[in-house]
C-alpha cells in the first residue's frame, strides 16, 4: 500500500479511492472494483462510512473470504487484485486494491461483456460505450485506431494539394514518403489511407468520421446559457489550429506594447498556452467516438478546451499535469510534429501549467466529464461578451484578424445570407456556380473558416436542412466595407 491507514481518511474519494461501510450492496462493490481496473487501478477501503468514521468490518477473516470469493465469481476475464486487513484503532477494515489491467475491458459476468464494462469517471463508475470498449479491444490486440487503412478509399480521396501545401515543396510527397508517415498502407496487394490521413486530409472527412469537426462559442458570463456567437470549423485538422485561433481572436482585445524600438501586439487571452491547448485536443481526441465533437467555449472568466475520449487506461489527470503522455493518433501526432504544430511528446499538458504559472495567471484545470476531457484556461481579467466599441473593430482590423478580402464575390455571398439563412445551393446559385463540393470548399468553407458565416444546425453538419447565416462579424465586415469613404466636413475648403 502507497499510504498508511490513517493517511487513507484523509484524501478526497475520487478515480483511485472509493469509501463502503460494509458488503451489504456487493454489486456496487464489484462495479467499483471494474471500474479501478478499466481505469487507473485504484484502492477501495469498505468499514469506513460516509462520515469518514472507522467502524471496521464485523468478521475480518470472514468478510475478506467474501470479497475475494464475490471477485472470483462475478468478474471476468479473471481479477487478482490485493486485499489486506489493515487495524485503525481499536477497528479493521479491508483494503482491496486493484491495479490496471492488462487483460481489459473487465466486466460483470452477470451483465456480460457488452453491458457490464464499468469506467471510473471521478468518483463515480459509468458504464462504458460500444466505442471504448471497441478501442480497448483494438489496443488488446496490438492495432491503433488512426493506422488501420480504409479499404473502400484510394490516394485521391485526399486533399494532395493541401498536404504539399503545408509540407513545403522542398519535401516530396511520394508514396514511399506517404507510407513513412503512415497516410498510406499496404493492403492485399493496394495502397490505402489510413484513418489518420484521412482525418488530417480527407476529402469528405465527416462522411468516415460524422464527429471530426469543431464547435467554437462564445458565450455571455459563466456558462452556456447565453450564447453570443458560435462557428463551426470543418478545416482540415492542421489548418483547424489557425481557424480556433482566429475564432478566440475575434472575441479578444489587442493592444500594443513598445519597447527597443519595435511594436510588439499584445492580447488579452494567452495564445500561446491555448495554441498547445488547441493542438493537444485535436492530437489526442478519441475520434472513433461518435456524439460529441471538440468543443472551444469562450466565457467571460475563461476558455474551455473539450475533447472527446476518456483518459486512456492507466491514465490520470495528476499523470497529464506531469507530462505523463500516451498517444491515442500516433499518425496524427507524427505528423504534428513533422508540421512543427507540437515540440516534444507529452510536453503540451505540462508546459501550459508552467506558462500559467509564468504569466501570473490562475492555474488551468483538468478535468474528466462525461464525454472526454476538459481543460480550462483562466484569464487574467473578466471578458465582456457585449458588443463595446473595442468589439466593433473597425474594416481594417477586422481583415487583419480573419484575413479577408472583400471582393466583390464575398460581398454577394454575405449580403444574400444576411436576407436570410440560404442552403450551400443558394448561396453558389447566386455566384452562377454548380452545387458541387469543390465549389463549395471553394467558396463557402473559408468564410465559415474566417468566422464570416455560420450554419444553423451545427450539431448536423451534413443535414439536407442545413443553412448559413452571417455572423456579427460577417455583418461588421459587409457593413464597413459598404460605408463610402465622406471627407470630414472640417476638412473641404
Amino acid at each position: 500500500m502507497t499510504s498508511s491507514p490513517h493517511a487513507l481518511l484523509l484524501e478526497p474519494e475520487g478515480k483511485q479511492l472509493e469509501f463502503k461501510r460494509d458488503l451489504s450492496s456487493p454489486l456496487n462493490v464489484l462495479k467499483t472494483l471494474v471500474a479501478f481496473a478499466n481505469s487507473a487501478g485504484g484502492r477501495l477501503v469498505i468499514g469506513v462510512d460516509d462520515a469518514r468514521q472507522v467502524v471496521g468490518v464485523a468478521d475480518p477473516l470472514a468478510e475478506e473470504e467474501r470479497i475475494c470469493n464475490l471477485i472470483a465469481d462475478a468478474i471476468a476475464p479473471r481479477l487478482l487484485p490485493n486485499v489486506e486487513l489493515m487495524s485503525m484503532g481499536d477497528a479493521t477494515v479491508l483494503v482491496v486494491e486493484v491495479f490496471p489491467s492488462g487483460a481489459r475491458p473487465h466486466y460483470l459476468s452477470k451483465q456480460g461483456p457488452e453491458q457490464g464494462v464499468y469506467l471510473r469517471l471521478g468518483s463515480s463508475n459509468r458504464q462504458a460505450v460500444p466505442d471504448w470498449i471497441a478501442e480497448t479491444r483494438r489496443a488488446a490486440a496490438g492495432l491503433v485506431f488512426d493506422e488501420q487503412p480504409m479499404p473502400t478509399l484510394v490516394m485521391q480521396d485526399l486533399d494532395l494539394e493541401a498536404m504539399t501545401r503545408w509540407f513545403g515543396p522542398e519535401r516530396t510527397l511520394d508514396t514511399a514518403q506517404l507510407q513513412t508517415l503512415k497516410l498510406l498502407r499496404a493492403d492485399q496487394g493496394r495502397l490505402l489511407p489510413t484513418r489518420g490521413a484521412v482525418l488530417l486530409w480527407g476529402h469528405e472527412r465527416e462522411l468516415h468520421f460524422p464527429d471530426a469537426w469543431v464547435q467554437c462559442g462564445r458565450f455571455r458570463g459563466q456558462d452556456k446559457v447565453d450564447i453570443f456567437d458560435q462557428q463551426d470549423i470543418h478545416a482540415h485538422l492542421p489548418d483547424a489550429v489557425n481557424a480556433i485561433e482566429l475564432f478566440l481572436k475575434k472575441h479578444a482585445y489587442k493592444s500594443a506594447r513598445f519597447g527597443a524600438m519595435q511594436r510588439e501586439d499584445v492580447w488579452s487571452i494567452p495564445l500561446t498556452m491555448l495554441r498547445e491547448a488547441i493542438v493537444n485536443a485535436l492530437v489526442h481526441a478519441d475520434y472513433a467516438q461518435r456524439g460529441s465533437p471538440i468543443r472551444v467555449a469562450f466565457f467571460d472568466d475563461r476558455i474551455d478546451i473539450e475533447s472527446p475520449g476518456f483518459l486512456l487506461p492507466g491514465m490520470t489527470v495528476q499523470d497529464m499535469q506531469s507530462g505523463v503522455s500516451r498517444i491515442r493518433n500516433p499518425v496524427i501526432a507524427r505528423v504534428f510534429r513533422e508540421l512543427h504544430l507540437t515540440e516534444q511528446w507529452g510536453s503540451g499538458v505540462k508546459r501550459i501549467f508552467a506558462d500559467a504559472a509564468a504569466q501570473g495567471l490562475p492555474e488551468p484545470r483538468v478535468t474528466e466529464i462525461a464525454t472526454g476531457v476538459r481543460l480550462s484556461v483562466f484569464l487574467a481579467a473578466p471578458h465582456d461578451a457585449r458588443p463595446t466599441a473595442a468589439q466593433n473593430p473597425s474594416l481594417a482590423q477586422v481583415s487583419e484578424q480573419v484575413g479577408a478580402q472583400v471582393s466583390e464575390q464575398v460581398a454577394k455571398l454575405l449580403l444574400h445570407c444576411a436576407a436570410q439563412p440560404r442552403s450551400k445551393q443558394e448561396m453558389l446559385v447566386v455566384l452562377g456556380l454548380s452545387n458541387a463540393y469543390l465549389n463549395y470548399k471553394r467558396h463557402i468553407v473559408p468564410l465559415l473558416e474566417q468566422g464570416l458565416i455560420a450554419m444553423t444546425l451545427p450539431d448536423k453538419p451534413q443535414s439536407r436542412l442545413q443553412r448559413y447565416r452571417i455572423t456579427t462579424l460577417g455583418q461588421i465586415l459587409l457593413a464597413q466595407a459598404a460605408t463610402p469613404n465622406v471627407p470630414n466636413e472640417q476638412s473641404v475648403p
